[in-house]
């Protein structure tokens, strides 16, 4: 049944699913619709988001859509909704926002799925405590956003918080895709750990472990098997926990919050931030009036939250004839 309740509708595209759904003032979901993505290529991945936007709106709508925000991946100016690229390798810059409206008749904004999520928190979750904070997702990846008196640092070229590629091991010798030494993506990310495990087991370690259908050894395996004891898990998750801990101390040294916020698949429940808290010097958070503490937002909505979230914000509005392309990137 339509009401009259304004909304905006928010798109969350990942690398498997589109997520669409009306968000309204309180953050809350309705009618959400889901969509296969694919983000191998920027034109392929615009097409899907603009063919779920039409999906979408072809049928009856929760309430009255003031806007469409999208939250994507990559690199994307969140002034004017222009997405440079999905990664540095992948680079085939593109007006989402311009598109979108100029397809649907809507006003639209877009940013990055982690500047989206932060979004969210400084709105809905840790923001409520304080305004300087630092939000980190780890999930496939490892990428995370400053917050300095409720402003999120984005940077000259839109690309802060690339923190999974920060170095925690300088005497590494496995090479990141980024190019460097030590990452702490390939050595504590959803992927990065699942990598590792992998690897001992198909050299014959011995272990309880076992590769999914999915290729992958899962996360939560991983911490099943290190509390059993499995010598694998225990290799593979100590060292990531001592490179969460790193960079978690080295973006407190840099940034003087009040909180980190650890959100992101991986994160579900209490298991990580135990373990990755005792291993935190104390003179290093002495100053945080917070802590590091686990968001209470659901990572699988956070993003899309977030994204619906910042269609109500005046200053998040953008004016279509004047996007400044340009001299942005």
């Amino acid at each position: 049944m339509t009401t009259n309740i304004p909304t905006v509708l928010a798109v969350d595209q990942g690398g498997t699913k589109i997520v669409v759904a009306e968000v309204d003032r309180q953050g809350n979901l309705h009618q959400q619709m889901k969509f296969a993505s694919d983000v191998s290529t920027q034109a392929l991945a615009t097409k899907q988001i603009t063919h779920a936007i039409e999906d979408y709106l072809s049928h009856p709508h929760y309430g009255e859509i003031q806007q469409i925000s999208v939250s994507t991946v990559g690199r994307i100016n969140v002034n004017s909704g222009y997405w440079y690229e999905i990664d540095p390798g992948r680079c085939e810059p593109i007006d989402l926002a311009g598109a979108i409206t100029e397809q649907f008749g809507i006003p639209a904004i877009a940013a990055n799925d982690v500047y989206s999520a932060t979004y969210a928190e400084n709105k809905v979750g840790i923001g409520r405590q304080t305004s300087n904070f630092i939000y980190l997702n780890l999930g496939t990846g490892i990428a995370g956003r400053i917050v300095e008196h409720n402003h999120i640092l984005t940077g000259a070229h839109f690309d802060a918080g690339e923190v999974g590629h920060m170095s925690v091991d300088i005497h590494s010798t496995d090479k990141c895709v980024c190019g460097r030494y030590g990452c702490v993506e390939p050595i504590a990310s959803g992927l990065g750990i699942s990598t590792r495990a992998r690897a001992l087991i198909e050299k014959g370690a011995e272990t309880e472990l076992r590769v999914e259908t999915n290729g992958r050894v899962g996360a939560e395996q991983l911490f099943k098997a290190y509390d059993n004891g499995d010598q694998v898990a225990i290799q593979v998750m100590d060292e990531a926990l001592i490179a969460l801990a790193v960079l978690i101390e080295n973006l407190i040294r840099t940034s003087d919050p009040d909180a980190v916020v650890i959100g992101g698949g991986t994160s579900n429940g209490n298991w990580l931030i135990y373990r990755i808290c005792a291993r935190i010097t104390p003179e290093t958070t002495r100053l945080m009036k917070v802590g590091i503490v686990k968001s209470q937002i659901n990572p699988n909505n956070i993003s899309i939250v977030g994204a619906g979230l910042r269609g109500f914000e005046k200053e998040a509005s953008v004016d279509v004839n004047s996007r400044g392309i340009a001299g942005n990137q």
